[in-house]
This record gives C-alpha cells, sequence and structure tokens, in this order.
C-alpha cells in the first residue's frame, strides 16, 4: 500500500514483462526496497487496450502530453481556489482534497478506477478516449471560473463594506459609532460636525474648540469614540461658521469629517452588509461540497491521462506484442538519487535494445532522446506536492 502520509510526489513507470509481468514486478520491488526502502511500491493495472497503427500511438502520445498539462492544470486550480475558499483555514484544504472517497495520499483506488472507468471510453485506442477526458475536465474548469467569479464578486463586495467599517477614523465609516442624539438635526442654523484629533492634541482641542471660529456653541463637544491614535468628537455651531472653523481646525491637525447623518442611508448599508454576509455564508457550503466532487473527478481524470500516457509510450518503446508491467513508486525524499541509480541499474539495457528500433527519420515521442527527463523506461511524475497549501 501506499504510505498516507504528507503530500509528496510519485513516479509512475513501466518496464517490459521478462518471463512474466509479475518478475518484472518482483525483480523492481526487491531492488527497491532492500536498499533502505528507497520507494514504497503498488502494481499499477492498466486494462488492456486495442493497439491502432504507428502513427495512432505517435498522434496520441503528443495530445495525451497537451491534455496532461491541461488537466493537471484543473486539480491545481480546484485545489488553489478550495484554499482560498477556506481563507483562515487553510489547514483543512488537504482534508477536503479527496478522490473517489479517499484521501488522495493513499492513491489505492487508482487501480479498481482505471479498470472500470476505461469501459467508459472503449476498449480502442482509436476511438481517442482522451476527447472523452477532455470534454469532461474542461466542462469542470468552465464551471469553477463562472462559481468562481460569482463567489468572489460577493465576497469583494462584503469585504469593501468591512473596510469601510474597520481602520483609522481617519477613513473608516462612522455610521456604526454615532448616535442620533450626537447631533443637532432639522435646525435651521445648528450643524454638528465630527472631527477627527489626535491624542496628543486632544488638550488643546478642550482648550479652543470654542474659539476657532464664531458662533461656535460652548460645551458642545464630546468624545464619541477612540481608536489607538484618535479621538471622535463632535462640535456644533452655526452654519455660516462652517468654512471657518474648518479651516483653522486644520491648522491645528484637527479633521473635520464630512459626514451627515442620514438613518435610512445608514439603516441601507447595514442590511446591505448582512445581506452579503447571510449570502456569502449560503453559497460556502454548496460551493466547497462542489469543489471536492470537482477535485475528486479531475484528480482521477488525470491518472486516467497518465494511465494512458504509460500504455501509449510504453508500446512505442517496447514494441509488440503489449507487455509491460506498470508500477506505481513513492520515493524516500532522502534518497531518491539512489532510487534513480538502482532503476537506471535495472532498466539500462532497454537503451540499447530501444536504440535498435529507432529510425532516424521517424519521431516518436518515447525515444525522444531531447526530452528534458528521459530515462530508459517509461517514466511520468504525479506531482502531489502541487496540492500543498500553507
Amino acid at each position: 500500500k501506499i504510505k498516507d502520509t504528507k503530500m509528496t510526489e510519485f513516479w509512475l513507470i513501466s518496464a517490459p514483462g521478462e518471463k512474466t509481468c509479475q518478475q518484472t514486478w518482483e525483480k523492481l520491488h526487491a531492488a527497491t526496497t532492500k536498499n533502505n526502502n528507497l520507494s514504497t511500491n503498488s502494481k499499477f493495472n492498466i486494462p488492456d487496450l486495442k493497439v491502432g497503427t504507428l502513427d495512432v500511438l505517435v498522434g496520441l502520445s503528443d495530445e495525451l502530453a497537451k491534455l496532461d498539462a491541461f488537466v493537471e492544470g484543473v486539480v491545481k486550480k480546484v485545489a488553489q481556489y478550495m484554499a482560498d475558499v477556506l481563507e483562515d483555514s487553510k489547514d483543512k484544504v488537504q482534508e477536503n482534497l479527496l478522490a473517489n472517497g479517499g484521501k488522495v495520499l493513499t492513491m489505492i483506488y487508482l487501480s479498481f478506477e482505471i479498470k472500470k472507468s476505461f469501459k467508459n471510453y472503449s476498449s480502442s485506442l482509436d476511438v481517442v478516449p482522451f476527447l472523452f477526458i477532455f470534454k469532461g475536465v474542461n466542462q469542470i474548469d468552465n464551471d469553477l471560473k463562472a462559481r468562481a467569479s460569482a463567489y468572489n464578486n460577493l465576497k469583494g463586495n462584503l469585504q469593501n463594506l468591512e473596510r469601510k467599517n474597520a481602520g483609522s477614523l481617519l477613513t473608516r465609516s462612522l455610521a456604526d459609532i454615532v448616535k442620533k442624539e450626537d447631533f443637532v438635526l432639522n435646525s435651521e442654523y445648528l450643524v454638528t460636525l465630527l472631527v477627527i484629533v489626535p491624542k496628543s492634541n486632544y488638550n488643546d482641542w478642550v482648550k479652543q474648540y470654542e474659539t476657532l471660529a464664531e458662533m461656535v456653541v460652548p460645551r458642545s463637544s464630546n468624545v464619541l469614540f477612540e481608536d489607538q491614535d484618535s479621538y471622535l468628537c463632535n462640535v456644533t455651531l452655526f452654519s455660516k461658521a462652517v468654512d471657518d472653523f474648518k479651516h483653522k481646525a486644520r491648522e491645528y491637525k484637527f479633521m473635520v469629517r464630512d459626514f451627515q447623518y442620514n438613518e435610512e442611508e445608514m439603516k441601507a448599508d447595514k442590511e446591505e452588509m448582512n445581506r452579503l454576509s447571510t449570502d456569502k455564508k449560503k453559497q460556502f457550503g454548496p460551493l466547497v461540497r462542489w469543489l471536492k466532487v470537482n477535485f475528486s473527478e479531475a484528480f482521477i481524470a488525470w491518472i486516467h491521462v497518465k494511465a494512458l500516457r504509460v500504455f501509449v509510450e510504453s508500446v512505442l518503446r517496447y514494441g509488440l506484442p503489449v507487455n509491460f508491467q506498470a508500477m506505481l513508486l513513492q520515493p524516500n525524499k532522502k534518497t531518491m538519487k539512489k532510487l534513480r541509480e538502482v532503476l537506471y541499474d535495472l532498466y539500462k539495457h532497454l537503451d540499447s535494445s530501444a536504440a535498435a528500433i529507432i529510425d532516424a527519420t521517424m519521431d516518436i515521442p518515447g525515444l525522444n532522446l531531447s526530452q528534458q527527463e528521459y530515462y530508459p523506461y517509461v517514466y511520468y511524475k504525479i506531482d502531489c506536492n502541487l496540492l500543498e497549501f500553507k
């Protein structure tokens, strides 16, 4: 069984069957476990598929490489958006990234799921089953964009309102701070202003606010609220003295906030915030469930693509009749280099036999020695580190 530890990478490889495919498996397993447990291994059973012409296989190899990159990208996007949606609970991301009802790391489902699901495609590679996979994953990608856009708009609008009600007194909304009794309302001559007074200047305010302009109502100022740096004070004066008061207040670093008490507007803002907050909570659960289900679907599709690639490249490399054993390895991180050496010693003879069937004029992707990661055996990495978020 594959270790259910921290997310990591897996190596999906194949080697030609010797007398039997079981012998190929036993030889690899013995070589990698007797040397300080270089990897934890599992057979990777790919169902028998009908082999088309060489041209079809070469074309499939190219198309599957593109499909692999596309599906991997969708898997990562779904996982990343799960992390975004969970916000401060990113430590819960991995337990929500499930594939086929079990933790991704167990990978045990792969053998059964691939054998069962290939029936949905066809037993023949000529039918190009990757189109079936692409259609399903492309739908997930499109749905994700639509759902993410709707949820992000809701979240963004809520955050904008929350920002208005946070921050310093210089910038935040004052609607949830002040009360009706803090103002002189409906007066023909009087108006109440709200002033931000730095705490270091508060004594100056108390001494001078009544004389900053003519017609300031004596003893009309009170502290309504305070934050770390400032006090929010009110002051009442005659309307025609407002401009003079504002000008003089600036000289003493007292900032008059533009604010008009309007109960209907304040009520509407509070109701909008409550509505957005409620809508976000309502959408959160269904969205997380959708992400869980479709992560599973996309991840399984990704593994199916890997299986198809292993099959195609194995036939291209090892020839007919189809006779190879696919194996899933979870390397020990500390001994990856040693594992590579052991695998090379096991399969280095495949290079010479492979070279014998290379036609210099033929471009066979599985035998492209200019590839960045070329090994004598068929090799694909399943990088689950892509799905780690902190």
